[in-house]
């Protein structure tokens, strides 16, 4: 075939325009533009993958139009999608797990957090008789919401330290400033929380810190192993049937980790809402910094960290030390591999 000068013109500038766009010149639009996505306390450093996805207009670049739900704890998210008014979550790796035993296919897509950087601490006014998980039969203990990872790691603690799960109290606390005057307050003995609150809590002197899993250190000290924590969760009949749409979410779930691994805590901290900072914006920035580490940095969750959690479920839960979960179709890697691949900043 013959080309003539303006066949070569244009042919060249289209190649430059989407070497301008990169990925997305080749990316196929989502099926479903708009959706609605559940979480358990967005203001934590938990889900900050999310707020930056959100404040930075990541989700706008991939195509998506994403109204967000924030719920007092990880469990309200997860009926949610249950319930169907909500289309994806963000929310802890573990629900996946359990869901399997009641027949519900969820499957999680990209990994945001691969340590829990969730830490148990006691209140100082008790600190003098409750000094380690051992002593925590009786206590009045704060989570997020029952049911949520906070709930579920001080419940590992307790099995750990030869407890069993229901020989304490749980009480939801949210998250954000409620969390922090229900400690302030004496409503709690001990909390199982993150951060910013739990660093709110350490700074004010109003705690005595037990277990810190915001570390590599602190989870193997507690879980044997890494342990997959917050991460992007579908029901697995809205990814076969929306593939182009869950790809979306996870390019910009894995656009924010790439932001979050560059980018200084003073910059974290003006990129979210001020509210975030609790009233203490050096504080804020020090909390990210101490769960910097616990990040992903792949969107890849390892099998031996998924294996070990399905084996801190299966010593909490009857029910799960006798199901028979496949603990491998639980994460879907093709998606994080795909960001990994065509995703930069």
């Amino acid at each position: 075939m013959k080309l003539d000068r303006r066949d070569v013109i244009l042919g060249g500038a289209a190649a430059s325009a989407a070497l301008a766009l990169g990925p997305r010149a080749n990316a196929q639009a989502p099926e479903r533009a708009k959706l609605t996505l559940g979480v358990g306390g967005k203001n934590l450093l938990y889900y900050l993958p999310l707020t930056i996805a959100e404040r930075l207009g990541y989700f706008k670049e991939f195509g998506l139009d994403v109204t967000i739900n924030d719920f007092a704890g990880g469990a309200r998210s997860l009926q949610s999608l249950i319930g169907g008014s909500v289309d994806v979550v963000a929310g802890a790796y573990e629900h996946t797990l359990r869901m399997q035993t009641k027949g519900q296919d969820i499957r999680a897509v990209i990994e945001l957090l691969r340590f829990p950087s969730i830490v148990v601490a006691v209140r100082k006014a008790v600190a003098d008789r409750i000094r380690t998980a051992a002593d925590f039969k009786g206590a009045k203990i704060g989570v997020t919401a029952p049911g949520s990872s906070t709930f579920i790691t001080a419940q590992h603690a307790m099995v750990k330290a030869g407890l069993k799960p229901n020989d304490a109290s749980f009480i939801g606390i949210g998250g954000g400033a409620s969390a922090v005057a229900a400690v302030k307050q004496g409503q709690v003995d001990v909390i199982s929380h993150l951060d910013p609150v739990v660093s709110k809590l350490e700074a004010d002197g109003d705690v005595v810190t037990l277990i810190d899993t915001r570390t590599e250190a602190g989870t193997r000290a507690l879980f044997g192993g890494s342990n997959p924590a917050a991460c992007i969760y579908f029901k697995n009949d809205f990814i076969v049937a929306n593939p182009n749409t869950v790809q979306a979410v996870v390019n910009a779930h894995y656009k924010a980790l790439l932001w979050i691994a560059k980018s200084s805590a003073a910059q974290v901290a003006d990129a979210v809402p001020p509210e975030f900072h609790l009233g203490d914006r050096p504080l804020y920035e020090a909390s990210v910094d101490k769960t910097r580490e616990a990040y992903s940095r792949t969107g890849l969750m390892s099998l031996d960290g998924m294996k070990s959690v399905a084996d801190m479920l299966k010593a909490l839960d009857a029910e799960m030390a006798t199901a028979i979960v496949d603990v491998p179709a639980s994460f879907i890697a093709r998606f994080a591999e795909k960001a990994a691949a065509t995703v930069k900043l």
